[in-house]
């Protein structure tokens, strides 16, 4: 047995043991206990709220160097990852927050008609209550969480028979975590946020860090495995955030219908790419790297999953790919410190097994080298995989990239429209017209032209899916958004009662109503004048 087998193990061992000390009394105790802070409004206002995002910000200040030792601890991430795509991004988040809040949290005016005729009206945001988010292992301090059960919500042992019997299957989820609780905490909410058990370094960081630095009495968080998971999910919650497959995610659905709690979903998908030959192919591959490979070496929900071009143009794509992905990661890309390990064994294996299958295996042109014992497998390019095996079924949440060839580019159409809507799709090309037909046509959580997974860095823009990819979105205000509830206020006043919208009725009044819920003043009019 491989030391790394020997953690992995020691890990779950762990966790294990963990589970028979959060019971269910613990879950709910813990629910009531921030139920009772939140009633007694510890969160709603702008100063707390501004107080622990300010606290967030010191922990990216002061603790840069231990997420990045965590993040390689757990995934062998490179600094330049770590750095970028998690504190950075983080820490932009909050300054954000910070800026706008008092906007956000501003009441907004809202028209009124001659129906409610003399009347204000404002809508005003307010927190949710108390917010579970559940977060993940491939960017545990930027984004979301794994799984390895379908979470069964029944009793203890089925439970765990299920957390065993996944134990080959990997399920693979991500979102932000820490981006959804500096919403969360923006809008008000009390939090509860459940770290991935299998980023163990990052996960006990996480812990410690919240613990540390934010407010106890209102932002918790529940170390554990599949057992703590479940058992948090069997609480009435006011907010459930959680992202991984669909499957999963009906899972997260059900449990939140017992108490028709309202969820957000980043269910993931397979993200095609779309490379037309009028396009600048350098750049385009090395987008395409960037997204692919430089992104967790390809465990990110928005990686590039497939290649869609012509028979005509593939080679030169290959080729392009193939030169770049040396000068990147050299002849040893194994070997690289810029590559990311596979998360476990189960994932790797399952990525093995999509290499393996008949009439893929074959298809390898570029890499394909793995080392089980290093949790390591090289960037791999395919060639004209079946459009019915694993690694065109499934999303593939690894350095492997299928090419799928078409007849004309306008195939890639019928291709992507017959899948289930991914959470991003990406276009590289010149042609406006091209431009245009495919953020018109593809529907998909986000559309970037001539780059891959960058408006993820944009918190203008909502990052979310749609159908199979996702319930809800998130990012800078839509995060906010997300965690709140938009309360309608209407201030009316005592003068101009009028006799019309009581009993007893007549034609008269019908008619005038009418006119007063149509808001139309020349009709308005006319019925008091006797003229309509």
């Amino acid at each position: 047995m491989s030391k790394l087998e020997e953690a992995f193990i020691s890990v779950i061992v762990d966790r294990s043991a963990m589970a028979k000390i959060f019971q269910m009394a613990d879950a709910s105790n813990l629910v009531t206990e921030l139920r009772r802070n939140f009633d007694a409004g510890v969160t709603r206002g702008y100063e707390w709220r501004v107080t622990q995002l300010k606290k967030l910000l010191v922990i990216c200040d002061k603790h840069e160097p231990e997420i990045v030792s965590a993040l390689h601890d757990d995934l062998g991430k490179p600094e330049l990852e770590s750095s970028v795509y998690e504190v950075a991004l983080l820490r932009n988040s909050i300054k954000l927050a910070l800026k706008q809040l008092k906007d956000w949290m501003a009441p907004h005016k809202a028209k009124t008609s001659l129906t409610t005729f003399p009347a204000s009206a404002k809508i005003v945001s307010e927190p949710l209550g108390v917010v579970l988010v559940i977060s993940a292992w491939n960017f545990p301090f930027s984004m979301f969480e794994q799984s390895l059960t379908d979470l069964c919500i029944t009793s203890s042992l089925s439970i765990l028979n299920a957390f065993k019997r996944h134990l080959t299957i990997a399920c693979f989820l991500q979102v932000l975590s820490i981006d959804p609780v500096i919403g969360a905490i923006s809008a008000g909410n009390v939090v509860v946020l459940k770290p991935s058990e299998l980023a163990p370094a990052s996960s006990s960081l996480l812990a410690k860090l919240l613990k540390q630095y934010l407010d106890p009495s209102a932002v918790r968080v529940v170390e554990g495995a599949v057992t703590e998971t479940t058992l948090l999910l069997e609480q009435k919650w006011d907010k459930i955030f959680y992202t991984g497959n669909s499957r999963i995610g009906r899972i997260i659905m059900t449990a939140a219908a017992k108490h028709l709690t309202p969820v957000s979903l980043e269910l993931g998908g397979k993200s095609p790419v779309v490379i037309d030959s009028d396009t600048n192919l350098k750049i385009t591959v090395r987008r395409i790297i960037s997204g692919k490979w430089g992104c967790n070496n390809g465990q990110a929900c928005i990686s590039p999953d497939y290649i869609l071009t012509t028979k005509e143009y593939a080679p030169k794509v290959i080729d392009a790919l193939k030169k770049e992905l040396e000068a990147f990661y050299g002849n040893n890309p194994m070997g690289s410190k810029d590559t990311s390990r596979i998360v476990n064994l189960n994932h790797f294996d399952r990525l093995s097994k999509m290499l393996e299958e008949k009439e893929v295996s074959n298809k390898i042109v570029y890499g394909g080298q793995k080392n089980r014992e290093n949790l390591k497998i090289s960037p791999t390019v395919l060639l004209d995989v079946p459009l019915d095996s694993l690694i065109m079924s499934e999303e593939i949440f690894g350095p492997l990239l299928p090419i799928v060839t078409l007849n004309n580019l306008e195939e890639c159409f019928g291709v992507i429209n017959s899948r289930p809507k991914p959470l991003a799709a990406y276009l590289f090309t010149k042609n406006h017209k091209l431009k245009k037909k495919f953020t018109k046509t593809v529907s998909a959580g986000g559309i970037v032209v001539n780059d891959t997974a960058v408006h993820f860095t944009l918190p203008t823009l909502p990052f979310g899916g749609v159908g199979e990819s996702g319930i809800g979105s998130y990012h800078g205000k839509f995060s906010f958004d997300a965690f709140s509830h938009k309360k309608s206020v209407l201030f009316k006043s005592f003068l101009g009662d009028s006799a019309i919208r009581y009993p007893p009725y007549s034609r008269r009044k019908l008619g005038l109503l009418k006119t007063l819920v149509n808001s139309n003043l020349v009709d308005t009019f006319k019925v008091l004048l006797g003229l309509s």
